[in-house]
């Protein structure tokens, strides 16, 4: 049986008074395997392929985030649907160019909007 980190957080912040942040690394490989529902050698070989990257604690222990762990198991699915790993990894970084892209538009449409800077112009009146 596999939890989802995302039902725990919140209980976990009403009983003890904090939560951890999605990107904050604290689950060995052992938990984020169950959590994942994927082998450890499996999470070994993404890490290898760089399709998962955890933060790596005194040179060789690997510590995953939830993010980590919702990766894990968008791998698994696009695997169970049939792609490839070489597959995945370009549409992992698609995703992360359009995730990329997305931003710049809101930083765009936030200057846009703005009224915080007032540009004059000369020769132009109203």
């Amino acid at each position: 049986m596999s939890v989802d980190p995302r039902d725990v957080e919140p209980r976990a912040a009403e009983r003890t008074g904090f939560s951890i942040a999605d990107d904050a690394p604290v689950y060995a490989i052992s938990v984020a395997s169950q959590l994942a529902g994927l082998h450890p050698q499996t999470l070994r070989q993404y890490d290898r392929l760089g399709l998962v990257t955890p933060t790596r604690v005194g040179g060789r222990n690997r510590l995953y985030s939830a993010n980590d762990i919702a990766r894990l198991r968008e791998i698994a699915d696009l695997t169970a649907q049939g792609l490839s790993l070489e597959g995945i990894r370009r549409i992992l970084a698609l995703q992360a160019e359009i995730a990329s892209l997305r931003r710049v538009v809101a930083e765009y449409r936030r200057d846009q909007t703005s009224t915080a800077l007032v540009v004059w112009r000369p020769g132009t009146r109203r």
